[in-house]
């Protein structure tokens, strides 16, 4: 027992006498809990404090969340021929060796640029339909240098989403969150190529969810985010704070073009179901049953006599069409779809959509005090063609 005593004590004076010379020699590692600095001395005896590098990232950091998901982000450069109008027998490169192209029409290239984002080790990137509409040569810029041409795989203007693809090997592929579980309040970053300075991440909170009448498209569900989204980020990432992709971005709100805390991505759940039709089958392929809408709004509602605030009434059925075969009339208000409840005119058009054409659904409807289920034999949605 006297020997352990003896020994505590040894250690104890041990311990102070290194404590005694600490609190003397480098008394600035006691204040700073013993995070020691070094010290550099320049000349006119001036002393400078230089933190130890450290290999722990710093306490709030996502660091790991962008050195992820960065080298996924690609910079997409777009060019197209503009043409003026002049003599259209100048079109022929054999006459232009003649009379030169001052005499009729001139040839000029145009070219922007955005994101995009690599979703599969085959070369598949998912962007926006607005970024890579109409170009005639697309280039991909990867973050270690490397240089490719991109061809379209199908685009869906609807959503404004494409899928383009590069043939390279080693790709750095970005891992897919899920949208779903996002709530207001998550911490996200936005990778993207803005004003063209190079790849930027930006960081905000998730400020909303289901955004809709945002632009001109029937199908939306934006995430609203605050991190800073300004023109070139269109297509880039919007991803959690692990890394992982929740989002395409896409469109910003703003009275200067620039980013005033208010932008919108397309979740990835919905990018993916887009970009796997357009892989599979060149095209989304959406249902469809023929109707008109509208909103059911409070003072339509009381209007009417109506007990529901909320939901989609029927203002027109296209003749022939699905739900006029299956007897929907102007006036039934939507219910449910295949048992899912309808709230909107937005609700309802997405959960159509997502219906197989050939497929038959049962819909019910609130038609005077009676709800009839009417079973529809699904259509296809005519494809939307942005030039009529």
């Amino acid at each position: 027992m006297r020997r352990l005593w003896l020994l505590f004590a040894q250690t104890v004076t041990v311990g102070l006498a290194i404590w005694f010379i600490v609190t003397t020699l480098k008394p600035e590692w006691v204040r700073s809990g013993f995070n020691p600095a070094l010290q550099t001395r320049l000349g006119a005896g001036v002393t400078l404090k230089e933190a130890l590098v450290s290999q722990t990232p710093a306490q709030n950091s996502y660091r790991g969340a962008a050195g992820k998901a960065m080298p996924s982000v690609v910079n997409i450069y777009t060019s197209k021929e503009a043409r003026r109008s002049g003599n259209p027998l100048l079109n022929d490169p054999f006459l232009r060796r003649f009379f030169g192209d001052q005499q009729g029409q001139r040839n000029e290239r145009q070219a922007s640029l955005g994101s995009g984002v690599i979703v599969s080790a085959e070369g598949y990137i998912l962007t926006n339909n607005h970024v890579v509409e109409s170009a005639d040569e697309i280039e991909v810029a990867l973050t270690d240098g490397r240089k490719a041409r991109a061809k379209v795989v199908g685009t869906d203007p609807e959503t404004d989403l494409a899928v383009i693809k590069i043939d390279m090997a080693n790709l750095p592929v970005i891992t897919l969150g899920n949208s779903d579980q996002a709530q207001v309040g998550d911490v996200v970053l936005a990778i993207g190529n803005p004003f063209g300075v190079g790849q930027t991440v930006t960081m905000g909170i998730v400020s909303a969810l289901g955004r809709t009448n945002l632009a001109d498209s029937a199908f939306q569900n934006f995430i609203q985010t605050d991190a800073a989204v300004n023109p070139g980020n269109s297509g880039g990432a919007l991803v959690d704070a692990n890394g992982n992709l929740l989002g395409i971005n896409t469109a910003i709100y703003s009275q200067n073009g620039g980013s005033v805390g208010i932008g919108f991505a397309i979740p990835i759940s919905i990018a993916r179901q887009v970009m796997e039709s357009i892989i599979s089958q060149g095209q989304v392929v959406r249902g469809w049953i023929g109707v008109e809408l509208q909103d059911i709004t409070p003072e339509l509602a009381d209007s009417f006599g109506l007990k529901m605030k909320s939901g989609a009434i029927i203002t027109g059925v296209v003749r022939d069409g699905p739900a006029f075969k299956a007897g929907m009339k102007p006036g039934d208000i939507l219910l449910t779809v295949e048992g899912k409840n309808v709230s909107s005119t937005t609700e309802l058009l997405n959960l159509v959509a997502q219906l197989k054409p050939g497929n038959h659904a049962k819909v019910k409807v609130l038609r005077s005090s009676s709800e009839p289920t009417l079973d529809i034999a699904i259509g296809k949605r005519p494809v939307l063609n942005r030039e009529e």
